[in-house]
């Protein structure tokens, strides 16, 4: 749970891949409103509903018996909107969401061989928890009070479990400007405070005034879950207050927002910047490609571009770039069309073969450099002779395949670790059933990117229930998918849908008669 709530330096394979299962079922009510607007297609909103049938099976925070068959019953047909099938659906969501938690708690308390994973269960409640409204950085601090009180399994889910029942409240947030062009129009708003009431309101609070030039500002009352959720509401208005600006006539100067917000009863300023979404490609960098130019734009170039904001831009032009750039990249004019995919569905589902088939070699990799026992042992012995990355996730794969274990650095494992040793070992055990999970996890994810754009795009909102939850899943993914298109384009000159179609062929042939192993996914057959 500690590096679902990180916001950096957590590698994509470490991360959560997916919404928990009530934000799930609104995002569907939802989407069958917008397909009765004709913004998403009913192939969309069905495929959608399939795939959340499948999610809710074994979601035991949804009931056993009457909870259970409602939902059961009312996800194995249509739900427009209007409908009775609609109305019902939103009622019965509100009757799982008062007990989800407690559920959940109640099978970890089961025998140990009927009791969920834990992973299974770190991955619900932090989803959980995060579709509330949480803000990453909160939670982050509450786990990791937890963590250095070597809380036990039972103390984390009582303090979901609080969490979940705490209601949102009021709190005050100060966003000062750095530059507030057309001054008198501000001072007219009510929340709007001077260069001199910051400073006080400031010194009031215990804060350092060092540095605090702002000649204007604004203190505004918002409704979250806790003080970095507030912060991000805040940062939302001035967003769009610096949107606005940017359509004032001439060469005029617009808003220009202070660098931190400040929130009334929490002990530090907030950074105005948001940390980067963690969409990486580091084939750019480490490939030394970072400054080459030859003068020509390729497609990857105009896809990159596209994708910029999704690290650090606002929401709707995140997604909205992100999208583009992909769709760019991994469809064609010639593609067939299929009723089960809708629109440019297909690009997603590409991307998601191409991500799944880098899983593999990231963790491996990852498992391969923390193994370092006090001892060293045959594993120990053959990574320290491995020229590549690529060989030395083959050595860790044939070790867990052969029932070794991995040793961690000084004999410490971070339980992320741990996680990772025996998704790696059922990997290798079983390559086609759990590359088909991860296929499959990806696929949602990328096609919700898909569903979120279309709503912002054609919709023109961006009040998705889902928005910020799909750039949240979707961003790292994305830079894993590039990083490893890149990679191929540089060292091989293989295209985005080339290499697409290689990760199909071996999404279909790994542990087969072909001899194709987890780690050569997306390598070229010699």
């Amino acid at each position: 749970m500690i590096d679902f709530f990180t916001l950096g330096g957590i590698s994509w394979p470490r991360r959560l891949w997916d919404i928990g299962s009530l934000l799930g079922l609104e995002e569907l009510l939802e989407a069958s409103s917008w397909a009765r607007h004709r913004v998403l297609s009913q192939a969309a909103v069905d495929w959608q509903r399939h795939q959340l049938m499948k999610i809710i099976g074994p979601d035991v925070g949804l009931g056993s018996r009457d909870l259970r068959a409602e939902l059961t019953s009312l996800l194995s047909k249509p739900l427009p909107d209007p409908s009775p099938a609609h109305r019902r659906l939103r009622e019965v969501i509100e009757h799982a969401r008062g007990g989800y938690l407690k559920r959940w708690m109640a099978a970890a308390d089961l025998p140990q061989d009927q009791r969920p994973k834990p992973e299974r269960l770190a991955r619900v409640v932090a989803a959980h928890l995060l579709d509330l409204g949480y803000d990453p950085s909160h939670l982050a601090k509450w786990i990791g009070r937890l963590n250095r009180n070597q809380a036990s399994a039972r103390d984390v889910l009582e303090g979901a479990l609080t969490l979940d029942s705490t209601d949102p409240r009021e709190f005050t947030v100060l966003a000062t400007l750095d530059v507030a062009p057309r001054q008198e129009e501000a001072q007219r708003h009510q929340a709007w405070v001077s260069g001199r009431e910051i400073v006080s309101w400031l010194r009031q609070r215990n804060h350092s005034v060092i540095g605090i030039r702002a000649n204007d500002g604004f203190l505004l009352k918002v409704t979250a879950r806790d003080p970095f959720h507030a912060a991000g509401q805040v940062r939302e208005l001035v967003e769009r207050m610096v949107a606005r600006s940017s359509f004032m006539s001439g060469n005029q100067i617009g808003i220009r927002p202070g660098s931190h917000l400040w929130v009334d009863g929490h002990p530090d300023p907030i950074p105005f910047v948001t940390p980067a979404r963690s969409a990486d490609v580091l084939s750019l960098v480490n490939g030394g490609h970072l400054y080459e130019f030859d003068g020509r734009s390729t497609l990857f170039d105009d896809a990159l571009e596209l994708a910029a904001p999704v690290n650090r831009g606002s929401v709707a032009p995140a997604v909205a770039g992100a999208w583009a750039a992909v769709e760019s990249l991994l469809s064609h004019p010639d593609d067939p069309a299929e009723t089960e995919r809708s629109g440019k569905a297909v690009a997603a589902d590409r991307l998601a073969g191409i991500v799944a088939c880098s899983w593999p070699r990231a963790e491996l990799t990852k498992l391969a450099h923390r193994h370092r026992p006090a001892v060293p042992d045959a594993l120990a012995t053959v990574l320290e002779s491995c020229t590549s990355n690529q060989h030395r996730a083959a050595a860790v794969a044939a070790a867990l395949a052969a029932g070794e274990m991995v040793e961690p650095i000084d004999g410490f494992w971070r339980n992320a670790d741990m996680a990772a040793v025996h998704r790696m070992r059922s990997l290798v055990s079983n390559p086609r059933n759990e590359l088909g999970a991860a296929v499959t996890a990806f696929r949602i994810a990328m096609r919700r990117l898909y569903r979120t754009r279309n709503i912002v795009l054609h919709g023109g909102s961006t009040q998705g229930v889902a928005l910020n939850a799909a750039l949240r899943i979707a961003a790292p993914l994305i830079g894993a998918g590039f990083d490893r298109m890149t990679h191929a384009m540089l060292n091989e000159g293989l295209t985005p849908l080339d290499l697409a179609a290689r990760a199909e062929v071996s999404l279909a042939l790994v542990g087969g008669e072909t001899g194709l192993t987890v780690v050569d996914l997306l390598e070229p057959r010699r």
